[in-house]
Protein backbone atom coordinates (compact mmCIF):
# COMPACT_ATOMS: atom_id res chain seq x y z
CA UNK A 1 0.00 0.00 0.00
CA UNK A 2 1.21 3.50 -1.08
CA UNK A 3 2.57 5.27 2.30
CA UNK A 4 1.22 8.13 3.83
CA UNK A 5 1.59 11.67 2.86
CA UNK A 6 4.36 14.28 4.50
CA UNK A 7 2.37 16.23 7.10
CA UNK A 8 5.24 18.35 8.26
CA UNK A 9 5.54 19.51 4.23
CA UNK A 10 1.39 19.96 4.02
CA UNK A 11 1.51 21.77 7.44
CA UNK A 12 4.01 24.14 6.26
CA UNK A 13 1.76 24.91 3.23
CA UNK A 14 -0.75 25.49 5.31
CA UNK A 15 0.69 27.66 7.23
CA UNK A 16 1.92 29.81 4.20
CA UNK A 17 -0.94 30.26 2.42
CA UNK A 18 -3.08 31.28 5.42
CA UNK A 19 -0.45 33.81 6.07
CA UNK A 20 -1.68 35.40 2.48
CA UNK A 21 -4.87 37.77 3.09
CA UNK A 22 -4.66 37.47 6.90
CA UNK A 23 -6.89 39.46 8.91
CA UNK A 24 -4.76 39.43 12.26
CA UNK A 25 -7.58 37.34 14.03
CA UNK A 26 -6.93 34.04 12.84
CA UNK A 27 -8.74 34.72 9.80
CA UNK A 28 -8.07 35.02 6.43
CA UNK A 29 -9.66 38.15 3.73
CA UNK A 30 -9.78 36.68 -0.10
CA UNK A 31 -12.57 37.69 -1.85
CA UNK A 32 -12.73 36.02 -5.44
CA UNK A 33 -9.96 37.55 -7.89
CA UNK A 34 -8.41 40.39 -5.01
CA UNK A 35 -5.21 41.14 -4.72
CA UNK A 36 -4.76 38.56 -1.63
CA UNK A 37 -7.00 35.96 -3.96
CA UNK A 38 -4.55 36.48 -7.15
CA UNK A 39 -1.51 36.39 -4.33
CA UNK A 40 -2.43 33.48 -3.48
CA UNK A 41 -2.77 31.69 -7.05
CA UNK A 42 0.69 32.88 -7.76
CA UNK A 43 1.60 31.39 -4.76
CA UNK A 44 -0.08 27.85 -5.05
CA UNK A 45 1.24 27.34 -8.81
CA UNK A 46 4.44 28.03 -7.76
CA UNK A 47 4.93 25.54 -5.04
CA UNK A 48 3.22 23.23 -7.72
CA UNK A 49 5.74 23.96 -10.30
CA UNK A 50 8.13 23.48 -7.48
CA UNK A 51 7.42 20.19 -7.06
CA UNK A 52 7.85 18.85 -10.77
CA UNK A 53 3.85 19.34 -11.27
CA UNK A 54 2.76 21.05 -14.89
CA UNK A 55 0.72 23.82 -14.17
CA UNK A 56 -1.76 25.94 -16.01
CA UNK A 57 -4.34 28.45 -15.61
CA UNK A 58 -7.79 28.27 -17.84
CA UNK A 59 -9.71 30.70 -19.63
CA UNK A 60 -11.91 30.80 -16.61
CA UNK A 61 -9.29 31.86 -14.24
CA UNK A 62 -8.94 28.16 -12.65
CA UNK A 63 -5.49 27.28 -11.73
CA UNK A 64 -4.51 24.18 -12.13
CA UNK A 65 -1.33 21.40 -11.22
CA UNK A 66 -1.05 18.07 -13.41
CA UNK A 67 0.30 14.53 -12.65
CA UNK A 68 0.26 13.12 -16.15
CA UNK A 69 -0.25 9.50 -16.48
CA UNK A 70 2.06 7.80 -18.84
CA UNK A 71 -1.10 7.24 -20.81
CA UNK A 72 -1.61 10.60 -23.12
CA UNK A 73 -5.24 10.13 -23.42
CA UNK A 74 -5.95 8.79 -20.06
CA UNK A 75 -9.33 10.49 -18.13
CA UNK A 76 -8.49 13.39 -15.65
CA UNK A 77 -9.42 12.37 -12.13
CA UNK A 78 -10.06 16.09 -10.41
CA UNK A 79 -8.87 16.74 -7.01
CA UNK A 80 -9.14 19.97 -5.41
CA UNK A 81 -11.40 23.24 -4.11
CA UNK A 82 -10.65 26.77 -3.75
CA UNK A 83 -8.27 29.03 -2.70
CA UNK A 84 -10.67 31.97 -2.45
CA UNK A 85 -13.05 33.02 0.76
CA UNK A 86 -15.96 34.92 2.12
CA UNK A 87 -14.62 38.23 3.43
CA UNK A 88 -13.22 38.20 6.80
CA UNK A 89 -13.34 34.43 6.70
CA UNK A 90 -11.73 30.93 7.83
CA UNK A 91 -8.49 29.46 7.15
CA UNK A 92 -9.86 26.03 6.17
CA UNK A 93 -12.56 26.34 4.18
CA UNK A 94 -11.63 25.62 0.46
CA UNK A 95 -7.90 26.26 1.19
CA UNK A 96 -7.28 22.97 2.87
CA UNK A 97 -8.77 21.09 -0.14
CA UNK A 98 -6.90 22.56 -2.40
CA UNK A 99 -3.72 22.15 -0.15
CA UNK A 100 -5.16 18.25 0.33
CA UNK A 101 -4.98 17.31 -3.16
CA UNK A 102 -1.64 19.61 -3.83
CA UNK A 103 -0.14 17.16 -1.43
CA UNK A 104 -1.74 14.15 -2.69
CA UNK A 105 -0.29 14.89 -6.28
CA UNK A 106 3.05 15.46 -4.99
CA UNK A 107 3.13 12.48 -2.78
CA UNK A 108 2.01 10.22 -5.96
CA UNK A 109 4.67 11.78 -7.29
CA UNK A 110 7.12 10.57 -5.41
CA UNK A 111 5.79 7.08 -5.04
CA UNK A 112 6.63 6.78 -8.75
CA UNK A 113 3.28 4.63 -8.81
CA UNK A 114 1.47 3.59 -12.06
CA UNK A 115 -1.83 6.16 -12.66
CA UNK A 116 -3.77 5.29 -15.33
CA UNK A 117 -5.54 8.73 -14.97
CA UNK A 118 -4.03 12.08 -15.17
CA UNK A 119 -3.83 13.53 -11.82
CA UNK A 120 -5.57 17.24 -11.90
CA UNK A 121 -5.35 19.20 -8.96
CA UNK A 122 -7.98 22.16 -9.10
CA UNK A 123 -8.10 25.69 -7.61
CA UNK A 124 -11.87 26.89 -8.95
CA UNK A 125 -12.17 30.35 -8.76
CA UNK A 126 -15.40 31.81 -6.76
CA UNK A 127 -16.29 29.24 -5.36
CA UNK A 128 -17.97 31.50 -2.26
CA UNK A 129 -19.91 33.85 -4.85
CA UNK A 130 -18.42 37.08 -3.81
CA UNK A 131 -19.37 37.47 -7.59
CA UNK A 132 -21.23 34.71 -9.06
CA UNK A 133 -20.96 31.87 -7.23
CA UNK A 134 -19.24 28.77 -7.83
CA UNK A 135 -17.85 30.57 -11.11
CA UNK A 136 -14.95 28.47 -12.15
CA UNK A 137 -16.45 25.19 -11.38
CA UNK A 138 -19.64 26.07 -13.56
CA UNK A 139 -17.83 26.95 -16.24
CA UNK A 140 -15.95 23.79 -16.34
CA UNK A 141 -18.72 22.23 -16.00
CA UNK A 142 -20.22 24.13 -18.88
CA UNK A 143 -23.44 25.52 -17.04
CA UNK A 144 -22.43 29.15 -16.56
CA UNK A 145 -24.79 31.28 -18.85
CA UNK A 146 -24.66 35.11 -20.33
CA UNK A 147 -27.78 35.48 -18.20
CA UNK A 148 -25.53 34.97 -14.84
CA UNK A 149 -23.00 37.58 -16.15
CA UNK A 150 -25.05 39.76 -17.05
CA UNK A 151 -26.73 39.90 -13.41
CA UNK A 152 -24.22 38.41 -10.98
CA UNK A 153 -25.24 38.47 -7.34
CA UNK A 154 -22.29 40.62 -6.54
CA UNK A 155 -23.37 43.27 -8.99
CA UNK A 156 -22.23 43.92 -12.66
CA UNK A 157 -19.43 46.60 -11.60
CA UNK A 158 -17.87 43.79 -8.67
CA UNK A 159 -17.40 41.15 -11.76
CA UNK A 160 -16.65 43.67 -14.25
CA UNK A 161 -13.53 44.56 -11.68
CA UNK A 162 -12.55 41.42 -10.60
CA UNK A 163 -12.53 39.88 -14.44
CA UNK A 164 -10.12 43.02 -15.34
CA UNK A 165 -7.79 42.20 -12.45
CA UNK A 166 -7.47 38.27 -13.10
CA UNK A 167 -7.22 39.37 -16.96
CA UNK A 168 -10.01 36.95 -17.58
CA UNK A 169 -12.60 37.80 -20.14
CA UNK A 170 -17.00 36.68 -19.98
CA UNK A 171 -15.86 34.98 -23.14
CA UNK A 172 -13.44 32.73 -21.65
CA UNK A 173 -15.46 32.14 -19.08
CA UNK A 174 -18.40 30.82 -21.54
CA UNK A 175 -15.60 28.97 -23.29
CA UNK A 176 -13.92 26.70 -20.24
CA UNK A 177 -15.76 23.60 -20.29
CA UNK A 178 -14.59 20.23 -20.53
CA UNK A 179 -15.66 17.19 -22.00
CA UNK A 180 -17.17 14.94 -19.61
CA UNK A 181 -15.68 12.14 -21.77
CA UNK A 182 -12.23 13.38 -20.26
CA UNK A 183 -12.75 13.14 -16.63
CA UNK A 184 -12.53 10.18 -14.65
CA UNK A 185 -14.17 11.50 -11.48
CA UNK A 186 -13.71 14.52 -8.82
CA UNK A 187 -13.15 14.80 -4.91
CA UNK A 188 -12.86 17.20 -2.69
CA UNK A 189 -11.66 17.04 0.93
CA UNK A 190 -13.41 19.60 3.83
CA UNK A 191 -14.36 20.76 6.79
CA UNK A 192 -17.79 19.97 7.68
CA UNK A 193 -18.59 23.77 8.25
CA UNK A 194 -21.01 21.95 11.32
CA UNK A 195 -20.97 20.29 13.89
CA UNK A 196 -22.09 17.00 13.39
CA UNK A 197 -18.73 15.01 13.34
CA UNK A 198 -17.11 16.98 16.25
CA UNK A 199 -20.40 16.39 17.99
CA UNK A 200 -19.91 12.18 17.51
CA UNK A 201 -16.24 11.94 17.77
CA UNK A 202 -16.29 10.68 14.20
CA UNK A 203 -12.95 12.05 12.46
CA UNK A 204 -14.30 11.20 8.54
CA UNK A 205 -17.55 12.04 6.75
CA UNK A 206 -18.52 10.80 3.63
CA UNK A 207 -20.96 12.97 2.02
CA UNK A 208 -24.45 11.67 0.59
CA UNK A 209 -25.23 14.51 -1.34
CA UNK A 210 -25.47 18.61 -1.05
CA UNK A 211 -28.85 20.28 -0.32
CA UNK A 212 -31.14 22.17 -2.73
CA UNK A 213 -31.97 26.02 -2.28
CA UNK A 214 -34.74 27.94 -2.91
CA UNK A 215 -34.84 31.77 -2.44
CA UNK A 216 -38.10 34.27 -2.03
CA UNK A 217 -38.82 38.02 -1.49
CA UNK A 218 -41.29 38.56 0.56
CA UNK A 219 -43.22 41.58 1.27
CA UNK A 220 -45.69 42.47 3.53
CA UNK A 221 -48.06 45.58 2.47
CA UNK A 222 -49.51 47.75 5.26
CA UNK A 223 -50.33 51.18 5.51
CA UNK A 224 -48.13 53.59 7.27
CA UNK A 225 -49.30 55.87 9.63
CA UNK A 226 -48.13 57.98 12.78
CA UNK A 227 -46.81 55.51 15.97
CA UNK A 228 -47.95 57.55 18.89
CA UNK A 229 -51.79 58.74 17.99
CA UNK A 230 -52.83 55.30 15.71
CA UNK A 231 -54.58 52.84 18.46
CA UNK A 232 -53.09 49.74 18.41
CA UNK A 233 -56.03 48.22 17.59
CA UNK A 234 -56.09 49.45 14.43
CA UNK A 235 -52.59 49.90 13.01
CA UNK A 236 -52.05 47.33 9.49
CA UNK A 237 -48.51 46.76 10.57
CA UNK A 238 -46.30 45.46 7.95
CA UNK A 239 -43.82 44.55 10.53
CA UNK A 240 -46.60 42.33 12.73
CA UNK A 241 -46.70 39.93 9.73
CA UNK A 242 -43.04 39.69 9.25
CA UNK A 243 -42.34 39.21 12.63
CA UNK A 244 -44.86 36.28 12.99
CA UNK A 245 -43.59 35.15 10.23
CA UNK A 246 -40.04 34.76 11.16
CA UNK A 247 -40.80 33.00 14.13
CA UNK A 248 -43.48 30.42 12.87
CA UNK A 249 -41.33 29.44 10.03
CA UNK A 250 -38.61 28.62 12.34
CA UNK A 251 -40.91 26.66 15.09
CA UNK A 252 -42.88 24.80 12.01
CA UNK A 253 -39.23 23.34 10.77
CA UNK A 254 -38.09 22.62 13.52
CA UNK A 255 -41.13 20.53 14.35
CA UNK A 256 -41.70 18.64 10.62
CA UNK A 257 -38.48 19.42 9.06
CA UNK A 258 -35.21 18.57 11.07
CA UNK A 259 -33.95 15.24 11.43
CA UNK A 260 -30.25 14.79 12.21
CA UNK A 261 -29.32 12.65 8.99
CA UNK A 262 -31.64 14.57 6.54
CA UNK A 263 -31.41 18.53 7.54
CA UNK A 264 -33.42 21.15 6.60
CA UNK A 265 -33.25 24.58 7.51
CA UNK A 266 -34.68 28.43 6.75
CA UNK A 267 -33.69 31.09 7.14
CA UNK A 268 -34.53 34.96 7.09
CA UNK A 269 -31.59 36.81 5.72
CA UNK A 270 -32.62 40.40 5.67
CA UNK A 271 -35.59 42.26 6.59
CA UNK A 272 -36.14 45.93 5.46
CA UNK A 273 -39.24 48.17 7.31
CA UNK A 274 -40.26 51.45 5.36
CA UNK A 275 -40.59 54.46 6.34
CA UNK A 276 -38.26 52.80 8.61
CA UNK A 277 -38.48 55.77 11.46
CA UNK A 278 -38.91 55.76 14.99
CA UNK A 279 -42.40 57.55 14.54
CA UNK A 280 -43.85 55.78 11.68
CA UNK A 281 -46.02 52.31 11.55
CA UNK A 282 -44.15 50.37 8.94
CA UNK A 283 -46.57 50.62 5.36
CA UNK A 284 -43.86 47.93 3.89
CA UNK A 285 -41.74 44.92 5.20
CA UNK A 286 -39.94 42.60 2.81
CA UNK A 287 -38.43 39.63 3.40
CA UNK A 288 -35.17 37.09 1.96
CA UNK A 289 -36.50 34.43 2.51
CA UNK A 290 -33.74 30.72 2.09
CA UNK A 291 -34.80 27.01 2.87
CA UNK A 292 -32.62 24.25 2.01
CA UNK A 293 -33.12 20.97 1.92
CA UNK A 294 -31.04 17.75 0.67
CA UNK A 295 -33.97 16.09 -0.97
CA UNK A 296 -36.14 17.24 -3.87
CA UNK A 297 -39.30 16.05 -1.81
CA UNK A 298 -38.65 17.68 1.51
CA UNK A 299 -37.70 21.05 -0.56
CA UNK A 300 -41.11 21.06 -2.19
CA UNK A 301 -43.08 20.83 0.82
CA UNK A 302 -41.11 23.44 2.44
CA UNK A 303 -41.81 25.70 -0.56
CA UNK A 304 -45.82 24.92 0.24
CA UNK A 305 -45.25 25.14 3.78
CA UNK A 306 -43.80 28.50 4.07
CA UNK A 307 -45.49 30.23 1.27
CA UNK A 308 -48.66 29.21 2.72
CA UNK A 309 -47.59 30.50 6.33
CA UNK A 310 -47.02 33.88 4.69
CA UNK A 311 -50.39 34.25 3.28
CA UNK A 312 -51.86 32.83 6.47
CA UNK A 313 -49.85 35.79 8.45
CA UNK A 314 -50.78 38.14 5.80
CA UNK A 315 -54.26 37.30 6.54
CA UNK A 316 -53.84 37.67 10.46
CA UNK A 317 -52.61 41.24 10.26
CA UNK A 318 -54.95 42.55 7.77
CA UNK A 319 -52.14 42.72 4.99
CA UNK A 320 -51.15 42.07 0.91
CA UNK A 321 -48.49 39.89 0.32
CA UNK A 322 -46.24 39.80 -2.90
CA UNK A 323 -44.36 37.12 -3.76
CA UNK A 324 -40.84 36.80 -6.08
CA UNK A 325 -39.01 33.91 -7.03
CA UNK A 326 -35.57 34.69 -6.60
CA UNK A 327 -33.83 31.37 -7.63
CA UNK A 328 -32.34 28.55 -6.05
CA UNK A 329 -30.78 25.20 -7.17
CA UNK A 330 -31.58 21.57 -7.23
CA UNK A 331 -30.66 19.16 -4.20
CA UNK A 332 -27.20 17.38 -5.83
CA UNK A 333 -26.73 13.41 -4.76
CA UNK A 334 -23.28 12.65 -5.13
CA UNK A 335 -21.54 9.42 -6.76
CA UNK A 336 -22.44 6.04 -4.94
CA UNK A 337 -19.38 4.80 -6.65
CA UNK A 338 -17.23 8.07 -5.43
CA UNK A 339 -18.79 7.69 -1.52
CA UNK A 340 -17.89 3.67 -1.52
CA UNK A 341 -13.76 4.56 -2.51
CA UNK A 342 -14.21 6.95 0.23
CA UNK A 343 -15.37 4.72 2.83
CA UNK A 344 -12.73 1.73 1.62
CA UNK A 345 -9.79 4.30 1.85
CA UNK A 346 -10.96 5.54 5.62
CA UNK A 347 -11.76 1.52 6.13
CA UNK A 348 -7.82 0.96 5.34
CA UNK A 349 -6.78 3.85 7.61
CA UNK A 350 -8.86 2.49 10.41
CA UNK A 351 -10.77 5.74 10.56
CA UNK A 352 -14.41 5.64 11.71
CA UNK A 353 -16.52 7.73 9.27
CA UNK A 354 -20.03 8.33 8.63
CA UNK A 355 -22.87 9.41 5.81
CA UNK A 356 -23.79 13.06 6.04
CA UNK A 357 -25.63 15.38 3.90
CA UNK A 358 -23.88 19.13 3.46
CA UNK A 359 -25.78 21.95 4.19
CA UNK A 360 -23.51 24.13 1.85
CA UNK A 361 -22.89 24.23 -1.49
CA UNK A 362 -19.34 23.43 -3.02
CA UNK A 363 -18.11 23.09 -6.33
CA UNK A 364 -19.00 19.23 -6.23
CA UNK A 365 -22.18 20.41 -7.09
CA UNK A 366 -21.27 21.24 -10.39
CA UNK A 367 -19.28 18.41 -11.21
CA UNK A 368 -21.48 15.79 -10.08
CA UNK A 369 -23.99 15.82 -13.26
CA UNK A 370 -20.78 14.99 -15.17
CA UNK A 371 -18.98 12.61 -13.51
CA UNK A 372 -18.30 10.57 -10.37
CA UNK A 373 -17.86 13.03 -7.80
CA UNK A 374 -17.49 12.84 -4.28
CA UNK A 375 -16.41 14.95 -1.05
CA UNK A 376 -14.86 13.85 2.46
CA UNK A 377 -15.76 15.83 5.30
CA UNK A 378 -13.29 16.61 8.65
CA UNK A 379 -15.12 17.62 12.17
CA UNK A 380 -14.78 21.68 12.40
CA UNK A 381 -14.75 22.59 15.72
CA UNK A 382 -17.97 24.16 17.07
CA UNK A 383 -19.67 23.72 13.88
CA UNK A 384 -18.15 27.47 13.34
CA UNK A 385 -17.05 28.28 10.12
CA UNK A 386 -17.10 31.73 7.24
CA UNK A 387 -15.27 33.16 10.80
CA UNK A 388 -11.95 33.35 12.08
CA UNK A 389 -13.00 31.19 14.44
CA UNK A 390 -13.08 28.61 12.12
CA UNK A 391 -10.89 25.53 13.06
CA UNK A 392 -10.15 21.74 12.60
CA UNK A 393 -7.83 19.60 14.35
CA UNK A 394 -4.25 19.41 12.37
CA UNK A 395 -4.72 15.70 12.90
CA UNK A 396 -8.05 15.62 11.17
CA UNK A 397 -6.99 17.50 8.42
CA UNK A 398 -3.84 14.83 8.06
CA UNK A 399 -6.79 12.24 8.41
CA UNK A 400 -8.81 13.54 5.75
CA UNK A 401 -5.67 14.00 3.26
CA UNK A 402 -4.74 10.35 3.70
CA UNK A 403 -8.16 9.25 3.09
CA UNK A 404 -8.56 11.35 0.05
CA UNK A 405 -4.95 10.15 -0.97
CA UNK A 406 -6.30 6.71 -1.35
CA UNK A 407 -9.79 7.27 -2.10
CA UNK A 408 -8.24 8.85 -5.79
CA UNK A 409 -6.31 5.71 -6.00
CA UNK A 410 -9.52 3.69 -5.71
CA UNK A 411 -11.54 5.83 -7.75
CA UNK A 412 -9.11 5.36 -10.34
CA UNK A 413 -8.62 1.44 -9.97
CA UNK A 414 -5.57 1.47 -8.86
CA UNK A 415 -5.48 -1.10 -5.80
Amino acid sequence: MLSLINAERFREDFDMLARIGATGDGGVHRPCWSPAHLEAQRWWLARAAEAGLLTRTDSAGNCSAILPSSISDAPTLLLGSHTDSVPNGGRFDGALGVLAALEVARTLKESGIYLPVHIEVIDFVDEEGTLVGILGSKALAGTLTAEELRTPRGGRAALEAGLARAGVTEAGLLAARRDPASLAGYLELHIEQGPNLARRGIPIGIVRGIVGIRSFRLTYHGQANHAGTTPMAQRVDAALGAAAFVLTARELVLRDFSQEDAPCTVNIGQMRLEPGAFNVIPGKAELALEFRAPESEQLNRLEKMLLSLAEVTARQFGLKLTVEDAGGCAPTPLSARAQAACAAAADSLALAHTTLYSGAGHDAMSLAPLTPAGMIFIPSRDGISHSPREYSEWDDCVNGTNVLLRAALNLAGVS
